[in-house]
């Protein structure tokens, strides 16, 4: 089984990294694909920048540092796992993701670090659970220590 794991750095997504890895090392085989969306520069920043490799460059540097404490969780539990930085509306971009790696399950927060764009249009993992075509699994706060003991 495949898992995809969208992180944005938040204490909440490293929450469902950390019941993925619980469930894995209880007896679930799988392989782990950790998935961070940056969204597109703004008319600001492309002004700004005036270069736009130099935004790609900070987008992916950005995307690296959110997967950094993932990825952290994962080495320490010797877990195997793919990366992969992605530009665009996080919830399509996903599932995108989701479906270019053929993966069979989607472990994520219940919230991440947009509360703005969470109250607004919906949160992400909402977006994701309505428009995925394999299941979601939604990690709530309380829910990653409950489960597995």
């Amino acid at each position: 089984m495949k898992l995809l794991i969208p992180v944005d750095g938040s204490e909440l997504s490293l929450e469902a990294v950390r019941f993925a890895v619980r469930v894995l090392l209880a007896g679930l085989h799988g392989e782990v694909v950790l998935a961070n969306v940056q969204e597109p520069a703004n008319l600001y920043e492309l002004i700004v920048a005036h270069d736009p490799d130099v935004i790609d460059q900070v987008s992916a540097d950005a995307g690296l540092h959110a997967l950094q404490g993932a990825r952290e969780l994962l080495d320490a539990a010797e877990v195997a796992y793919e990366c992969e930085v992605a530009k665009g509306d996080p919830a399509h971009t996903i599932i995108d993701i989701s479906e270019r790696f053929a993966c069979d399950l989607i472990v994520m927060g219940a919230r991440g670090t947009s509360a703005l764009r969470s109250a607004m249009l919906g949160s992400v993992s909402n977006e994701v659970l309505h428009a995925s075509a394999v299941p979601v699994m939604i990690v709530k706060p309380d829910a990653a220590s409950d489960v597995l003991g």
